[in-house]
């Protein structure tokens, strides 16, 4: 098992939910969910979507969202919300966590 499997696997055991994270509130300059997932649909300046892992180019400095509210946010995107069993308390648990997933669904190439 590697590494990477090892970290995803111990995500996925510890996700149960974590009481530090806002319940039902994203966090304020997390970007979690706009590094790590993959999203195969076009997005502004990366029209064959992104690889897991990668940073969108649309995640701002703040790690915000430039098209939040825009027509032009893929729709993967717009169904992400914020679930304290996924995100956990901090944005370390959250990008292992959705890595984890990525990994166990067999979507992310290695």
């Amino acid at each position: 098992m590697s590494r990477r499997e090892a970290a995803a696997r111990t995500a996925i055991e510890r996700s149960e939910y974590h009481p530090k994270a806002a319940e039902g509130e994203c966090r304020p300059g997390c970007g979690a969910c706009c590094i790590a997932p993959s999203i195969n649909s076009p997005i502004p300046g990366m029209p064959q979507g992104k690889p897991a892992g990668v940073r969108c180019v649309q995640l701002d400095a703040q790690n915000l969202c430039r098209l939040f509210g825009d027509s032009r946010r893929p729709a993967l995107c717009e169904r992400f919300q914020f679930e304290a069993a996924l995100c956990g308390g901090n944005r370390d648990e959250a990008l292992a966590r959705i890595d984890a997933l990525e990994i166990a669904t067999g979507v992310t190439e290695e």
